[in-house]
């Protein structure tokens, strides 16, 4: 009986917040540009897809939204995209403190490096278009990504084309970030930009080179000891948004844990920084009425 109870006290929690998600195509219409896949889009192993052809973003809406917005860019290594732990396995929790969670499916490169910035900022657009329709403040939406998709993240954090796709704040999980050969992880280097980029290519993604005082502030989360993308990628970006003066920046560096863990419950410090991240986006994602 009591596990009964329980049971319904969970499910009348997850009610006041859950609602049915909603996708939506990026480019209805078709993309302004391409990366030349075509086909099918694969489902591999881990809740992993690859060769996405049609993207688009799925929006995971609450009941009692507080003004707040992420959208999430799995990682991948721009060769495929880590769905459900870098993405959807976090929507309940987000929906739990009112956050409309909002998860891309972007393209991969292939060869085509200003694909998948392209459907980073469409999909921001989108979110703030439909911003009243979900209760979204357009002032606090945010851009959050992991591995390669952290680089992403960082990509519309320092490139954006515009006032209306620059994001209001980022978070970064384990983010690749530098294209420099020996501090890049270089899968996600050759997949962006190629075996022999140029010079002048390879520093545009180099996104410490990047930062300005007009980037926005940043939450950054990685491991001491991770093997697959370094940490000086993280710290290096941290350490540029200081010198640019960019306020209430934040870096959490953990002694273990390797690469990838997202939101799995196998990583030591899940509940630090849940925590942490919990705390910070009350005390500094602020509506600027």
């Amino acid at each position: 009986m009591k596990t009964l109870f329980t049971t319904l006290l969970l499910f009348a929690a997850t009610m006041l917040y859950a609602q049915k998600p909603i996708e939506i195509p990026l480019w209805p219409a078709g993309a302004p540009n391409t990366n030349g896949l075509t086909g099918t889009e694969e489902d591999l192993e881990g809740g992993r897809v690859a060769n996405v052809v049609s993207p688009s973003i799925t929006v995971y809406p609450v009941k009692n939204p507080n003004g707040t917005a992420i959208i999430a860019c799995p990682g991948g290594g721009y060769a495929r995209l880590a769905m459900n732990h870098e993405g959807h396995d976090m929507a309940e929790w987000m929906g739990t403190q009112g956050i409309t969670y909002i998860v891309l499916k972007y393209r991969m490169p292939n060869g085509h490096h200003e694909v998948p910035l392209s459907d980073a900022e469409q999909a921001i657009r989108l979110v703030r278009q439909h911003a009243s329709e979900w209760g979204v403040d357009p002032h606090r939406v945010g851009i959050m990504g992991s591995s390669a998709g952290g680089h992403l993240a960082a990509s519309l954090a320092t490139l954006y084309s515009s006032a209306e796709t620059r994001p209001d704040f980022q978070v970064l999980f384990y983010p690749v970030i530098s294209m420099v050969p020996k501090v890049t992880h270089a899968g996600s280097r050759e997949n962006l930009i190629g075996k022999n980029p140029t010079q002048e290519l390879e520093n545009r993604y180099t996104l410490e080179k990047q930062v300005n005082a007009q980037t926005p502030k940043a939450f950054i989360m990685l491991s001491a000891d991770d093997r697959t993308v370094p940490a000086a990628n993280g710290i290096q970006y941290f350490e540029a948004l200081l010198k640019s003066g960019v306020t209430g920046c934040a870096l959490h560096v953990y002694p273990t844990g390797g690469h990838g863990w997202g939101f799995h419950d196998n990583f030591t410090y899940k509940r630090q920084w849940t925590g942490e991240f919990e705390k910070w986006l009350r005390e500094e994602v602020k509506s600027k009425e």
